[in-house]
């Protein structure tokens, strides 16, 4: 049998080691930068842009808001503290994300030289989580990072904290470890795996006595800040956690592993599809996905001969099977498409799983080194491919041209008042209200008209982003009133009938008056708060937005001796008008 070739100790030095992973690390952060560089905000970037603008930064409205059944105080300060410093610019939220990046990148490294040491088997296992494609949707999309990027860095530092505590015995760890798990929860519920990951690790490197015994004092921090945790989450949050048959689940989970996680194992997918307003989802050749499956059988047969190598797959398949089933339970639904489980977004998180287990399997053992290189280096070519076709979709996104002219059109139209309406249903759809309101969304915008609930001047922000002129689209309307020449006169409180009844949402009433003098009169549906509205003396018209419903508009003057005279108008919608 052929000896098995070793690289000359010379070659890789520790220092050289260490060089070559930073010139690793620099490189994952380069190309990640051109994945920034090629997005911008989307989707719910946007709700937490918006909360971000109105609330301040420490209060619960903005820290303690459920957002979609997810617990993220940190991701919604850290998402408000960069709005309110740069409002819909892009740069600061990529440098965010980046720094994050760059936290887990060197978190993960550092958990790889205490299990590997500063030896070359140590860039195997690195150049898979620098380059590996499951982690990129999750870091291009900024709401996506800022719950997974913490949570990477989290599962990485504390299982190196552990490590050195079950090694030394200093309780500084316990104390680092502790404070890594507590910041990972605050910006995302997932955290909770952190320190079970981290005993999970010591299980395979010191056997179960000593994994508990060696890192008492880190066990028991962590023990008691996820119940703490536990405690303020059940309180606060509002899981979704829902059921929707095993035809449903199987799916999703066979979508997830065959056509998502698996043939990024490989460098896949190659090729990504997406419906827009959605993200991109991986859509892998077939000859990709059987060599995915197939090579992850090898691995694992061949893992299993070695000394724990078994144990180590193990948990590792049930990391990324608690993982899909979180996903099954939180993001399923009857009519859930299969394709949400190639997104990869919720299990990203995995590659630092598969990482760490990779360095567990490969400790103590060497191997034809040329073999490894080239596997490397075929590796992180076909990851970068993988990852240039993801933003060749990333970009197809209507979002950056849209908020880029609304910047400008607001910054220009800085004259009448501006009523509230939702953002255009290709940037966040209705199901996020009244988070996608574009009073909430450009609130921290200092160059725009201002935001109110009435406006002598109907405008609109169509969908390319362009203040227009509009008009009320007639849904009910007031009718001409019983007074000659004055139709409805409000001397005081007067209910004034509509032709129909109005159900409970945002309307929008054109009020056409006569005013005896300039003043202040409210205005209200049957239900929904009333709403001031100034007036101006003569002959004019005011578009007053208002919530509720009711078969009649009250109209009441708040300025003592003044009377309005009330003509007919429509109430209904906002729609374009018609410049034709």
């Amino acid at each position: 049998m052929a000896a098995t070739w070793q690289v000359p100790r010379r070659w890789f030095t520790p220092r050289r080691v260490v060089l070559v992973a930073a010139v690793a690390v620099v490189a994952q952060l380069t190309v990640r930068a051109f994945v920034l560089a090629s997005g911008n905000f989307y989707w719910d970037d946007l709700i937490l842009i918006g909360r971000g603008s109105v609330y301040p930064l420490f209060s619960g409205d903005l820290l303690l808001y459920d957002h979609d059944g997810h617990f993220m105080p940190a991701a919604f300060f850290v998402a408000a503290l960069t709005t309110k410093i740069a409002p819909l610019h892009w740069f600061l939220p990529a440098l965010t994300i980046l720094v994050m990046q760059a936290a887990a990148s060197l978190a993960v490294l550092r958990v790889l030289f205490k299990i590997l040491g500063r030896t070359p088997m140590v860039l195997l296992p690195l150049a898979f989580y620098l380059f590996c494609p499951l982690t990129v949707p999750s870091f291009a999309w900024w709401a996506a990072a800022l719950n997974s990027l913490p949570l990477q860095f989290g599962l990485a530092w504390v299982a190196g904290d552990a490590i050195e505590s079950a090694r030394t015995g200093r309780r500084r760890y316990a104390v680092t470890g502790a404070i890594v798990t507590a910041a990972s929860l605050l910006f995302f519920e997932k955290s909770v795996l952190v320190p079970f990951f981290a005993f999970g690790v010591l299980l395979v490197m010191f056997g179960v006595r000593h994994a508990w015994n060696r890192a008492a004092p880190l066990w028991i921090s962590c023990i008691s800040i996820v119940a703490v945790w536990g405690i303020v989450f059940a309180v606060v949050g509002q899981g979704r956690f829902a059921f929707h048959g095993w035809r449903t689940s199987i799916e999703l989970v066979h979508h997830g592993l065959s056509f998502g996680l698996l043939p990024t194992l490989l460098g896949g997918p190659w090729t990504w599809e997406r419906w827009p307003p959605s993200g991109p989802w991986a859509s892998p050749p077939t000859v990709l996905v059987l060599a995915a499956w197939t090579a992850l059988a090898g691995v694992v047969i061949v893992s299993i001969r070695r000394r724990r190598g078994g144990a180590v797959w193990v948990g590792v398949l049930g990391y990324v099977a608690a993982s899909s089933v979180v996903m099954v339970l939180a993001r399923s639904g009857p009519d859930t498409a299969d394709e949400l489980a190639q997104t990869l977004r919720h299990v990203a998180d995995s590659a630092v799983v598969i990482t760490v287990g990779w360095a567990l399997v490969l400790r103590r053992r060497t191997g034809n080194y040329p073999v490894w290189a080239a596997a490397v280096v075929l590796f992180v070519v076909s990851s970068v491919i993988s990852t240039v076709a993801f933003v060749d979709k990333w970009r197809d996104d209507p979002a950056p041209a849209f908020l880029a002219q609304a910047r400008q059109s607001l910054a220009d139209g800085q004259g009448a008042a501006l009523l509230d309406q939702p953002i255009s249903s290709w940037i966040l759809t209705p199901i996020a209200y009244p988070n996608n309101s574009i009073a909430q969304i450009f609130a921290a915008v200092p160059e725009r008209p201002q935001f109110a609930e009435s406006t002598p001047d109907l405008r609109y922000l169509d969908e390319s982003g362009h203040l227009v002129p509009a008009v009320v689209a007639p849904v009910r309307g007031i009718e001409q009133g019983p007074e000659s020449g004055c139709g409805y006169r409000v001397e005081r409180r007067t209910r004034i009938p509509l032709d129909g009844p109005l159900a409970d949402w945002a309307w929008t009433v054109q009020l056409n008056y006569f005013a005896t003098a300039d003043g202040d009169i409210r205005l209200e549906l049957d239900t929904g708060d009333s709403v001031p509205v100034p007036v101006t003396e003569g002959l004019h018209t005011v578009y007053v937005r208002l919530v509720g419903s009711g078969a009649a508009v009250t109209v009441t003057p708040e300025t003592p001796g003044m009377t309005v005279c009330v003509g007919a108008g429509p109430v209904g919608t906002v729609m374009l008008a018609d410049l034709n």
